[in-house]
């Protein structure tokens, strides 16, 4: 059984809502599960590229100091998520959790609460669909994660940009998103060489260790994240289950979709990890200066 519970402020008036949803997985859920206490601050400001340059974006934050990276939510399975969602921007949002929660709107100044219970362990989409795909384009979609393991993990919110739509969009303006050509390309919101100073993201680890990596794609692009010197397997797919068990290097991510990949590493190196499309691996046609990571295992 999976349990929604909706409140809704307006106007300093509190409306209950409840939804109930039954699902047809049974599990065995831990008795050492608990509620975890999860705010977000949707919150408009800039993204600072690899080369320096600003343009406007917007993120879920988990306080109301702005950051340009989504939080990451963790959840072990069975976990009650108790998250309260505020919206600080001057225009209206939604919010969703994609395949689990329907679209609730949020009005400037005002916020929702939302209680769930996740069954199937895995990585989930939190994101806002109002004029989808613009405001997740813009910035408003983080990652959700639900571990049925103690392992070590990684996360990676994979996403391109293409810069001059940000300024048009956000002055209210519509683009042809027929003519996508972005021109940064981010996992968690930098480019290389930043990415290896996020901890989240950059894999590290002993030979024989069990590692996970979580992967959102909230771009419009699909992208293949490919890995040398280690194979990994599948976990969790959101779009192709029946791909759970099989291992390979290179991973096709598409949009508004996620997987969760188990990397047993069995020798020391640096690996490079990046985009089989090479044109991801650029920042405004610089290279190596996009997606682009290396995976560091130890003895």
């Amino acid at each position: 059984m999976r349990m929604v519970c909706l409140w809704k402020l307006r106007n300093s008036q509190l409306v209950n809502k409840l939804v109930l949803g039954i699902t047809l997985t049974f599990l065995s859920i831990s008795s050492t599960a608990t509620t975890v206490n999860q705010s977000l601050y949707i919150i408009a400001d800039s993204l600072l590229t690899v080369d320096g340059a600003k343009v406007p974006y917007l993120t879920f934050n988990d306080s109301n100091t702005y950051i340009q990276s989504n939080p990451i939510i963790n959840l072990m399975l069975g976990d009650t998520l108790d998250l309260w969602v505020y919206n600080t921007d001057n225009a209206p949002h939604d919010f969703q959790i994609k395949g689990v929660s329907n679209a609730i709107s949020i009005l400037p100044n005002d916020s929702i609460f939302l209680q769930e219970i996740f069954t199937v362990s895995g990585s989930y989409i939190y994101y806002d669909p109002s004029n989808f795909p613009k405001n997740t384009y813009l910035g408003l979609a983080g990652m959700i994660v639900v571990k049925n393991h103690n392992h070590a993990s990684f996360y990676w919110n994979i996403k391109e940009h293409n810069s001059d739509w940000n300024t048009q969009l956000v002055a209210g303006n519509t683009v042809n998103w027929n003519q996508y050509d972005p021109k940064y390309f981010t996992i968690n919101s930098v480019s290389n060489p930043n990415i290896n100073a996020d901890p989240l993201a950059r894999i590290t680890g002993q030979v024989g260790d069990t590692l996970y990596l979580h992967i959102t794609n909230t771009g419009l692009s699909i992208h293949s994240m490919h890995f040398h010197g280690y194979h990994a397997t599948i976990k969790y797919s959101s779009k192709n289950g029946a791909h759970v068990g099989r291992e390979k290097d290179t991973f096709p991510i598409y949009p508004m979709e996620t997987i969760v990949l188990q990397i047993v590493p069995d020798k020391v190196g640096e690996f490079p990890i990046h985009d089989h499309n090479l044109v991801a691996v650029m920042g405004n046609n610089i290279y190596p200066n996009g997606m682009f990571t290396t995976i560091l295992i130890t003895p």
